[in-house]
């Protein structure tokens, strides 16, 4: 089982469609963790494979998992900018509120790395403004800092509604 969970990683790395199917049919556990910290999930939305992921969530992958570092799948996506595999993990039920180990959240992923389109539907899926990470800071105040004006426009917008 062990090596069946090792290979697993492989496979959602590279997206290898079949292999992840033939794994998980024999017994890999989709929950399974790395040396890392590191779940299957996380390291297919982080390397963008979109079907990987989708694959992964239908066979009962743990949305909201995190890795040694308290970050989540969307986490990942946000600081990637990989909007796709960002509504996929919402729709599967991501908690878009989770805060890793210093006190960021998805949304602060996105602001601090101009990632709009991801700010715009964290927003529209309820992202809480209010939370401040270990400094202290919102993603408001992060995308004042990061002279990203754009960011503060759409959270200003959803804090108007």
């Amino acid at each position: 089982m062990e090596d069946y969970n090792s290979q697993l990683f492989g496979a959602v790395r590279t997206g290898d469609l079949s292999k992840i199917k033939e794994l998980i049919e024999n017994g890999a556990d989709v929950n399974t963790i790395d040396a890392r910290g590191f779940t299957p999930l996380i390291v297919a939305s982080y390397n963008e494979q979109l079907e990987a992921t989708r694959m992964l969530l239908e066979a009962g992958a743990d949305v909201n998992a995190y890795d040694a570092g308290g970050n989540t799948a969307l986490m990942g996506v946000c600081f990637k900018g990989y909007l796709p595999i960002a509504e996929l993990l919402l729709s599967h039920g991501a908690d878009l509120n989770l805060q890793h180990g210093n006190g960021g959240t998805a949304l602060m992923f996105a602001t601090l790395f101009g990632r709009n389109d991801l700010v715009r539907l964290l927003m529209e899926h309820g992202a809480d403004l209010n939370i401040k990470d270990n400094r202290g800071l919102t993603a408001l105040d992060l995308a004042v800092q990061q002279g990203n004006p754009d960011a503060v426009l759409i959270m200003e917008e959803y804090m108007n509604i």
